[in-house]
């Protein structure tokens, strides 16, 4: 089998149709819910379980999932009995599917999928037994994501699509986010939990380098799967923190050296650091921005990881360099350190 395969032939009979449990997470999710859930009871593909999972909303996500599990039986609406974070509710619903599926569909609360989503990714992952992971192009708001792999091929090993995301994340996703993602039933009974549940913010990204060392990497050409932009209320706290290019320096660092040969791992790092190690500098220097400097500190120290000093020095004290030759800018920065407190002084140091 080469690396990249073209996938043909006609749609399958519901009678020979693999058996799939859609989940879907939700908390406080009353403003999309419903189209959320009609996207999934809309699909062409017939053999599904629909497991709702209610995190104790407060709002009225609860009623609104009430009102179609009495009317379709296809749905189990399960509450859980204490709040979860985002990511154990995530491992909880996936240890809810059916023992009789074969494939697992996630769809977030506040996204929704088109109406060939289940038919189009269970027909590539059917074809290609080894598969563990179908994507499709993605919908963000308005940007089609997902793009980077010649068309029309809808098979890659796994191990050959994981060193084309380490040799090309931040800049080029794939594998995409949970939404986008058809996933085989076994990866996820074999894995508890399925998400790693320390404080990190690459769970999804990072349990598919792990996974794809032995399975392989399926893909739809086609926008299936629709992502909302307006409610990324995490992600929007941290989306001008360069959250990407850390997770991309987190994770070569880490699982590198699984994919890549030395050199290819020693020149992606060197570009690597060189552009996280630059953009560090830039907000710390230019940028003032104490928050973001916590968070990334934060995030290399909870990973294990911690800055090259003598690399990082030289970054900013190119900036500072930078900075001398623009004296209003100076000031500016001399003003905000002298108005952060003591612990915050120290934490900067």
């Amino acid at each position: 089998m080469t690396e990249f395969h073209r996938i043909t032939g006609g749609s399958m009979r519901s009678s020979e149709q693999p058996y799939v449990s859609v989940v879907t997470p939700f908390y406080n999710t009353e403003d999309y819910l419903s189209e959320c859930i009609e996207s999934v009871l809309a699909q062409t593909y017939d053999n599904f379980e629909y497991i709702l999972v209610n995190n104790c909303s407060t709002d009225s996500s609860l009623e609104i999932a009430n009102s179609y599990a009495a009317h379709d039986s296809r749905i189990r609406l399960v509450t859980n009995d204490t709040f979860l974070s985002q990511v154990q509710n995530y491992n909880q619903s996936l240890r809810l599917i059916s023992k009789e599926s074969k494939y697992c569909k996630i769809v977030q609360a506040d996204d929704w999928i088109f109406t060939e989503c289940l038919a189009e990714m269970v027909g590539v992952a059917e074809k290609y037994p080894s598969v563990g992971l179908v994507t499709s192009y993605l919908l963000r708001g308005n940007s089609v994501l997902g793009d980077g792999l010649p068309y029309p091929s809808t098979f890659v090993q796994g191990k050959k699509i994981c060193k084309l995301q380490l040799l090309n994340h931040p800049d080029m996703f794939v594998i995409g986010s949970p939404t986008a993602q058809l996933i085989r039933s076994d990866l996820i009974r074999n894995r508890d939990p399925f998400y790693d549940e320390s404080s990190r913010d690459f769970e999804d990204y990072e349990v598919w380098l792990i996974l794809l060392k032995e399975a392989d990497f399926g893909f739809v050409h086609k926008v299936l799967t629709f992502r909302r932009v307006e409610n990324e209320s995490i992600t929007k706290k941290i989306s001008s923190f360069s959250p990407n290019l850390l997770v991309a320096y987190i994770c070569l660092r880490r699982y590198g050296k699984d994919y890549l040969t030395n050199i290819e791992y020693d020149e992606r790092f060197r570009i690597i650091q060189d552009r996280y190690y630059t953009t560090l500098a830039s907000y710390i220097v230019n940028h003032y921005n104490y928050d973001f400097f916590r968070y990334h500190f934060d995030m290399l120290r909870t990973t294990g990881y911690k800055i090259n000093k003598l690399e990082f020095l030289k970054h900013i004290m190119y900036e500072i360099i930078n900075l001398i030759r623009h004296p209003k800018l100076l000031i500016k920065a001399i003003k905000y350190y002298s108005s952060l407190n003591a612990k915050q002084q120290a934490a900067w140091r």
